[in-house]
């Protein structure tokens, strides 16, 4: 196993962290871990060198923890680093973050935890935060010795992320990023402003929840399969982001064994700096493969919004591309359904045209609002 510095915390982590949001479930059900399966997996990592694990607050519909907890018994808990996240979203007043870390710590039967984020980010929670003074309780967790380093993770666009940057002394972020996400999000500008800050990256979703590497499009594993060196959409798209020298660990949600195994594998050799300019062409027509899928030219500049009638317009095309480019409508559906709110649905538009008139990119926004509806609500 390769192991990387977590920024200035002075910590070795394994390159490969271990995502505890999919588990093995029963009967298809989020919220029934298998815990005997699962368990048997992750100690199975961890025996294999991951000393890096991630869970939180609702993962599983509020089990993950409580299984984690029970795989880190019989001495496993004094193997790994223990990640886990404060619901940033349904903290009510500063009380409740004591509430919440002191509930995490009974369920991971743990006295301690090493990484402890503010999880998931966006202006809305980042708002909440901040008016419940997230920042006296973090040093206060850390002075009594409930947690070991604080941090967060993100989910929205890079100038509010270079804010909370800014905002904090952080000890470590945790950030979308993969090839197709260069831009979105935090994206690579993020990701080196918090090197540069000697801030740890955690890396989450590097396969774009299994998009980039399950039923890949025959036009895109021709380009795979074209390469000198032979390698699997997993590990191409792995080495890529292990490649930039500012990622601390990438998490991985592993729910078989040989996915464990093959992750590993990648792993070992996947160093810093190593993919040659031939390598990242490669990537670079792939990407522009997938990128030529877009239905939608939407940049999520915001210019369009608010709309009057609450149509949440970037969102809503930020779907329907990622259907389209990803071969995944039926998943997409889901997620917009399950995510979204309803009263800011494509559905809700009135077709006023307020959006055209403001839209930089000249979209046709009420023609493809209709096919968000088509595909998305339908």
């Amino acid at each position: 196993m390769q192991f990387r510095e977590f920024g200035k915390t002075g910590e070795m982590v394994s390159a490969l962290g271990y995502g505890c949001m999919r588990f093995p479930v029963v009967g298809g059900d989020s919220a029934r871990i298998d815990e005997g399966e699962a368990i048997a997996q992750l100690r199975y990592a961890i025996d294999k060198g991951v000393d890096y694990i991630d869970t939180a607050w609702p993962y599983h519909g509020g089990n993950s923890e409580t299984v984690v907890g029970k795989a880190l018994r019989d001495g496993y808990r004094e193997k790994v680093k223990l990640a886990t996240k404060l619901p940033a979203w349904v903290v009510r007043k500063h009380e409740d973050m004591d509430g919440f870390l002191n509930k995490q710590r009974e369920k991971l039967q743990t006295d301690v935890i090493d990484f402890y984020l503010v999880h998931c980010l966006n202006e809305a929670f980042w708002a909440n935060m901040k008016k419940h003074d997230v920042f006296s309780f973090l040093e206060r967790a850390k002075a009594d010795g409930r947690i070991r380093y604080a941090g967060f993770s993100f989910h929205d666009r890079q100038p509010l992320f270079m804010e909370i940057l800014d905002a904090y002394d952080w000890d470590f972020c945790q950030i979308q990023y993969n090839f197709m996400d260069e831009d979105f999000q935090a994206g690579r500008a993020g990701l080196d402003a918090a090197a540069k800050k000697g801030i740890g990256v955690v890396v989450m979703e590097p396969l774009r929840g299994g998009r980039l590497v399950k039923n890949v499009p025959d036009d895109i594993m021709a380009i795979w399969d074209s390469a000198a060196v032979k390698r699997s959409p997993a590990a191409w798209s792995l080495r890529y982001i292990w490649n930039h020298p500012g990622v601390s660990t990438v998490l991985s949600g592993m729910g078989r064994i040989e996915e464990i195994d093959e992750n590993i594998s990648i792993s070992e050799d996947a160093l810093p700096g190593l993919m040659t300019e031939e390598e990242l062409s490669v990537i670079a027509k792939v990407r522009a493969v997938y990128d030529a899928r877009t239905l939608v030219g939407c940049t999520s500049c915001g210019y369009c919004m608010p709309c009057p009638y609450g149509v949440n317009i970037p969102k809503c095309f930020v779907n329907l591309n990622n259907g389209a480019v990803y071969n995944s409508f039926e998943w997409v559906k889901r997620h917009y359904q399950t995510f979204m709110p309803e009263e800011s649905f494509a559905s809700k538009c009135t077709e006023c045209g307020e959006c055209e008139e403001k839209c930089p990119q000249q979209i046709e926004i009420r023609k493809s609002l209709k096919l968000v509806v088509e595909k998305l609500e339908g």
